[in-house]
Order: C-alpha cells, then structure tokens, then sequence
C-alpha cells in the first residue's frame, strides 16, 4: 500500500480508491490486454476520463513520481495513458512544477511526419512512462521500447492500479523504478 505525502492528497486518494471500488470494478470472465483471463476487470477510464476524478489524478500521480529528479516529460502507450499524462500535466503547472506530455503510437503513423512518438521534445531528456493498470508491463515497457529508439531516458513506470500480476518485476529488470499508487489490498481485491 501507497501513502500520499499529505493528507490532503492521501484523502484525494481515499475518494479515488472509493470511486474505484464503486464505478471502475467489473466482475465476470475477462480477457486482460496482456491476454491473461481474470473474474474481474478494473476500468480506470471511467474514472480518468471522469471530472471527478482527473484533477484526483493528477495531484497523486504528480505526488508519486515527486521524488524523481529530472524529468521533464509524462506520457505512455495510447490510450490508457493519454488521460493520466494531461492530468499530471495540468497539476504540475498548478502546482509550480510544469512537466510536459507526450503520447506513444501502438504503430508509427502511415502519413505527415511518420511518427509513432507525439507532443513532448523527449530527446536526451529524462520521461516517465503511466499507465491506469499494470498486469505484466508489456504496455508500457512496449513505450518504453519507442522513448529509448527516440533518445529519451526513460526512468520510471507509474501506474494507478497495480494487479500485483509481474509488471512490477518487468519493469525493474529493465531498468526502471516502479511506482503504483493504488494496489488490490486498497480495493480489497485478491491477485489472479
């Protein structure tokens, strides 16, 4: 279990863990991304796309990576990530911190400029990778892959919900500190 560092944002994360447990957990037969089966599945786009919960969002993710020295940019795989890396990017100009965003293609563009890495000069600079939920980290060591081809640093992976599955183990055998702000214990969820 995470701790926000105030507790102002431990409350943020409370109503968020909340609002988790009531709006984003789906239980039945699942498929996950990773292709792993689970008898539940938790839809944080609800709840990164939803007004009360993006400002939320931003200050504990923001909060999370704040002991990180030097970055510069947030961003991931699309389209889990997309919600979250604005979130933080908002906060962190509320917050005197201003921090970038950038975007990563599952493919290069096949028109304009042929890109699969978009917003942020990222080049020589240190990023870190977020993602609504980890299971493996294949997601986004997958951006990982793309930041490193693009000259980036990446540093860390932050993710709101942690499945407790192996992403953490992935994405520290490539190199990187691994982050997560909320974990199953929070929503009182056991690991599949």
């Amino acid at each position: 279990m995470t701790v926000a560092s105030t507790p102002e944002l431990e409350a943020d994360r409370q109503a968020l863990i909340a609002l988790i447990g009531d709006e984003a957990v789906f239980h039945g037969d699942f498929t996950l991304a990773s292709g792993k089966k689970a008898t539940y599945y938790v839809d944080m786009r609800k709840l990164t796309l939803d007004h009360r919960a993006a400002p939320a969002i931003g200050r504990i993710m923001l909060d999370l990576i704040r002991d990180l020295d030097g970055v510069a940019a947030v961003g991931g795989l699309t389209l889990g990530a997309d919600p979250i890396a604005n979130a933080i990017l908002h906060e962190s100009v509320r917050a005197g911190r201003p921090l970038d965003a950038f975007v990563v293609r599952k493919e290069p563009k096949d028109h304009g400029r042929g890109r699969q890495l978009e917003g942020a000069e990222v080049a020589g600079k240190r990023v870190v990778v977020v993602e609504d939920t980890s299971t493996t980290g294949q997601s986004p060591l997958k951006a990982v892959d793309v930041l490193r081809r693009e000259g980036a640093i990446p540093v860390a992976v932050a993710t709101i919900v942690d499945r407790r599955t192996g992403a953490q183990a992935a994405v520290e055998a490539a190199g990187l500190t691994w982050l997560a702000a909320i974990d199953l214990d929070d929503l009182g969820l056991e690991p599949q």
